[in-house]
């Protein structure tokens, strides 16, 4: 008997224990919520509204220069001349511009063939262009089946040079910088990149050069980005909302106003001498394209961004390999921020306003505030308001600068208006890893450096679907658990319950949404081959 009530009141002192810890988290709760979280929170809530605010105003910038542009027309061919090349009589092809091709690539098995049968097809004088392949492979097959497809294009009278290194330093840029070295190289007057999944039309240079040629103080022309896999799922559907607002929006602006922007890294060509004088190619960052073209900038070379070439290319197909991919393209370009900012800011051979714009707009707003106010503010101040009901935010800030903010994003592609919503739970979540890398690139942390070749499908997206159509799964599982994204849906999951118990603000179905994005890009559990027409 004496077993048994002790079994019984076993519970009771275990029912007892809890109510006390609880008891006692609500009373440090109570101490601690209006000395030290409200204010936290008050201050939390202003600065994110100060970054809405500066976000808002580059966006309707940049809006309006839009509009501006389409209405009176200010395309490169009305600010520039760019008469159409042709023949000379008594010089022959010698008349041409000597034009270098680089291909950089690593282990590229599915795509080798379509970059250099692409770059190999490009119309002009066939005795003054370089095709240039810099493989860095490491698979010793893949290596082979490089070096075969250039043997094969040389024996049919293209000027192709296949290129390798003893080792991967600086990756890309160390790659393209050691190509730049070769003898054969200091004949030419232009160099175009293009990275092994992009495949320019035959007339790519010809619609390039002449700017090059005609305008002495253009250092680069750059061209657009076409995805010939976004259809394949609804991630590369939601890529490709991103960066078409990129192209049409951020990159037109800055080549109508201020005659510079970043480079993409591929699908452009340089001036050779701009490129020498900028310093050539850097590995200190991640995004060497853009430190090649903040430089080139400051030594006054200007850019022309020509929306209407486009280039095909390819989208990460796959969950992990657009994680690593937007590692590099946040964590670079706030690197180069802590590590040019003083540069520009010194520099006396452009304008303030334009070093205002490289500081303030491209940098700033774009690389860095952008990132951080859409995962600090919108998953995280927001839902913590729940909790604390004396912290309030203005409709405005909660309401009308976000949606106004969200159809801007929107414009520059018009066919996903009805994935919007999709959208905009991916872009928050995406906004954690970018945030993180972020303060990596600002901090010069451990995996400031990283980079990871994005993966290429090539074909099999297209080509071979039908031949391997049973074989692709069409959800993926992802190879681990990505614990900051359960973490954060753990959170939204709490507040958003709190809110349906207690709250007034009538978050939670926004609350709870998110949290189901969060979840499943935690678990990596995306459906990325599910066909989204």
């Amino acid at each position: 008997m004496d077993r048994l009530s002790s079994t019984a009141i076993l519970p009771e002192a275990f029912q007892g224990t809890r109510d006390d810890i609880t008891q006692q988290m609500g009373i440090v709760w109570e101490q601690i919520r209006t000395p030290v979280v409200v204010p936290l929170l008050r201050l939390s809530v202003f600065l994110c509204l100060v970054m809405s605010v500066m976000l808002f105003v580059e966006k309707v910038y940049m809006a309006v220069v839009i509009v501006l542009v389409k209405l009176f027309r200010w395309r490169p061919e009305t600010r520039y001349k760019c008469e159409p090349m042709g023949d000379d009589p008594e010089l022959g092809n010698a008349g041409y511009p000597m034009v270098l091709i680089q291909i950089p690539m690593y282990n590229e098995k599915e795509v080798y063939q379509l970059s250099i049968g692409a770059a190999c097809g490009l119309s002009w004088p066939s005795d003054r262009i370089i095709i240039q392949v810099l493989d860095d492979s490491t698979d010793p097959a893949i290596k082979e089946l490089v070096q075969i497809e250039c043997q094969r294009w040389a024996s049919k009278g293209v000027n192709i040079k296949y290129e390798i290194r003893d080792n991967r330093n600086g990756y890309k840029a160390g790659a393209l910088k050691e190509g730049m070295k070769h003898s054969y190289v200091k004949h030419c007057d232009y160099v175009a990149i293009f990275d092994a999944d992009f495949q320019p039309e035959p007339d790519f240079l010809w619609r390039t050069i002449p700017f090059l040629e005609h305008n002495p103080r253009i250092g680069l022309v750059q061209g657009r980005w076409k995805f010939v896999n976004s259809n394949d799922c609804l991630m590369t559907r939601m890529q490709e909302m991103s960066l078409d607002y990129h192209f049409t929006v951020e990159q037109e602006v800055g080549s109508s106003t201020y005659a510079f922007f970043g480079f993409n890294g591929t699908a452009g060509v340089w001036r050779i001498n701009a490129l020498n004088e900028a310093g050539g190619w850097k590995d200190r960052t991640t995004v060497e394209d853009m430190d090649l073209a903040v430089r080139a900038s400051l030594k006054g070379w200007k850019f022309i961004f020509l929306g209407d070439l486009r280039v095909k290319s390819e989208l990460p197909s796959t969950l992990t390999a657009y994680r690593y991919q937007q590692h590099r393209w946040s964590c670079g370009p706030a690197n180069l921020f802590r590590k040019m900012v003083l540069e520009i800011a010194k520099n006396k051979k452009v304008t303030l306003w334009t070093k205002v714009h490289v500081i303030y707009s491209f940098f700033f707003v774009r690389k860095i505030v952008a990132h951080i106010v859409t995962f600090i503010f919108y998953c995280v101040v927001i839902p913590a308001t729940v909790l604390v009901p004396e912290v309030q935010v203005p409709k405005w800030g909660l309401v009308y600068i976000p949606s106004i903010i969200t159809l801007l994003n929107a414009v520059g592609t018009p066919r996903s208006l009805h994935l919007l919503v999709f959208w905009i739970l991916f872009e928050n979540v995406m906004s954690l890893h970018r945030t993180k890398a972020t303060f990596i690139g600002l901090l010069e942390a451990g995996r400031v450096n990283e980079w990871v070749v994005t993966e290429k499908l090539g074909d099999g997206m297209k080509t071979k679907a039908g031949a391997k159509a049973a074989k692709i799964p069409r959800i993926r599982i992802g190879e681990r658990l990505h614990l900051l994204e359960l973490l954060t849906g753990a959170y939204l999951v709490f507040c958003g319950c709190y809110d349906l118990a207690f709250g007034k603000n009538y978050y939670y179905l926004y609350l709870f949404f998110q949290a189901v994005a969060f979840f499943i890009v935690g678990f990596g559990y995306v459906g990325t081959f599910v066909p989204h027409p």
